[in-house]
């Protein structure tokens, strides 16, 4: 982060009022964590769902900050001694203001990915692809929501050329609160399905949610997104502007061809690739592509970047181990996430096919239903050996005792107590799926597994 402001030009951004301090002291970059704090570094309180770092301003100042960033009414908490402080309304609002004034004053290309399932492999993708152009920056991990956002935005160079960034959302309005920071040149939604139905309780609201995503475009921005989901269709004929939609079905268009190697046709050119993903990677590609296309990007470009992207950890991550394949989902799981994940574990020709699943969270009043829902599937598929644990998965259970008795099931609150179990069952090897929402922590059950 480098930011090249003064504490009056920052104050003056922000909205913010100098209590303390040299309009014309350099303000570069800053923390936002007292504890990492050294001597002459600027320390802006956040407040977050645990703390609020208004409440250790008084440390910062001990520390020997330069400055302090602080929401009003804390000033007179404190004795500032010769550190210089900034008092604003609201310290995350001003951060996300902050991160809109650095985003626009680069002339950087920027695309903004929002969806239920795919969009981090949609943004890897993407960056790889942008990257065959020139510099090109995302956001991290899980950097994705109204703090982590705006940190990503505030680390754009002068250099990039591109910028590609993934927006969640666990509320409506979630999405418009980073997305008008973000102010993309290019949106990309990738589906609706259910997922955080804890908070936005129907489809309808999560479909409201994703696509205020349309409202943070730039002028004349070009809107990306998937012609084959139940939700998104409508914006075929709905959504007026500049836009690109992919999918599988006839009327995309991009449309992807169902053939072993990847190829889409855009605009009657044929873009065919020496690569082979899976269905729902095949999705993701394609809007990795049409965001590509609309950028102004070319096929050897697509093709360059498409070849040389490599899978997130933790995400269908593909790890063998001994003799036994294993596909890693840990970072999420809702309802169609674990349906293609299951799917692709019945493709598999390395027997016995293992299903290892843990809860899916935030499904609310939702979750018993989609839960038991997963037997359906699982029975469909055909898997060898079931295992599940946590308190969610039990309603998948008592689903697949009632409507198979015979299958080979484990069930218990936690993994632990059906680990050796499934280290017997795949002694000889095998293809295993280990997949759950992140709070599982369901990657440590390898280590259960040596």
């Amino acid at each position: 982060m480098y930011l090249n402001l003064t504490l009056g030009s920052f104050a003056k951004i922000v909205d913010g009022r100098i209590i303390q301090g040299n309009p014309l002291m350099p303000f570069n970059a800053f923390i936002t964590d007292s504890r990492k704090l050294t001597k002459g570094d600027i320390f802006w309180a956040l407040k977050g769902e645990k703390f609020d770092g208004n409440t250790f301003l008084q440390n910062a100042v001990d520390a020997g900050a330069s400055a302090l960033v602080a929401d009003k009414f804390f000033a007179d908490k404190i004795d500032l001694k010769n550190t210089a402080l900034v008092e604003v309304e609201n310290t995350l609002t001003a951060l996300q203001t902050l991160a809109a004034y650095h985003r626009r004053r680069s002339d950087l290309k920027v695309v903004a990915i929002t969806g239920s399932n795919g969009k981090s492999t949609t943004k890897q993708m993407l960056l790889s692809i942008c990257k065959t152009s020139g510099p090109a920056r995302a956001n991290m991990g899980n950097l994705n929501n109204q703090f982590g956002l705006p940190f990503s935005l505030l680390e754009i160079d002068s250099k990039d050329k591109f910028g590609v960034f993934e927006l969640g959302a666990s509320k409506k309005g979630d999405i418009l609160e980073i997305g008008k920071p973000t102010l993309p040149d290019v949106a990309i939604i990738t589906n609706v399905s259910a997922a955080h139905l804890q908070f936005f309780k129907d489809l309808k609201t999560v479909y409201e949610t994703k696509t205020e995503l349309i409202d943070c475009l730039n002028f004349g921005g070009i809107l990306v997104f998937n012609s084959d989901d139940a939700m998104l269709k409508k914006l075929k004929t709905e959504y007026k502007g500049k836009a690109i939609s992919f999918g599988f079905k006839s009327g995309a268009d991009l449309q992807i061809k169902n053939k072993k190697n990847l190829e889409f046709v855009y605009k009657g050119e044929v873009f065919s690739f020496d690569l082979q993903f899976e269905k729902h990677n095949k999705l993701n590609a394609a809007a990795a592509a049409a965001g590509a296309i609309a950028l102004g990007l070319y096929k050897d470009n697509i093709e360059k970047g498409l070849a040389a992207y490599e899978a997130m950890p933790m995400r269908m991550e593909e790890r063998k181990i001994g003799n036994v394949d294993f596909i890693l989902d840990c970072y999420n799981a809702n309802p169609a996430s674990m349906k293609n994940a299951i799917t692709l574990l019945a493709k598999r020709k390395a027997g016995p096919r293992v299903a290892v699943l843990g809860d899916m969270k935030e499904l609310g009043n939702c979750s018993a239903k989609y839960h038991a829902h997963l037997a359906k599937i699982l029975i469909g598929k055909q898997i060898d050996y079931i295992f599940l644990s946590g308190p969610e998965m039990a309603a998948a259970a008592e689903a697949l005792k009632t409507k198979n008795p015979a299958a080979k099931l484990k069930y218990s609150l936690e993994y632990k107590d059906w680990a050796q179990d499934l280290k017997e069952v795949l002694k000889n090897g095998g293809t295993c799926l280990i997949k759950a929402s992140r709070s599982m922590n369901y990657e440590k059950i390898l280590d259960c597994l040596k």
